[in-house]
């Protein structure tokens, strides 16, 4: 496995990734890659909420 990426803060004070583990050797490859990683966390944090309303109805 790789090893972990670097993180630094943001003004937000939410940690980022300075550099990203190579995933594949493809450069084109590994940025599709961690772009579509970036999409998911965002659809996560969108429907959170909605979950947890869902959860706390049954």
């Amino acid at each position: 496995m790789t090893a972990p990426a670097d993180t630094s803060a943001t003004a937000a004070g939410v940690a980022t990734p300075r550099s990203r583990p190579v995933r594949f050797e493809d450069p084109a490859r590994n940025a599709a890659y961690w772009a579509r990683i970036e999409r998911i966390a965002t659809l996560r944090v969108l429907f959170a909420p909605a979950v947890a309303k869902l959860r706390e109805a049954k």
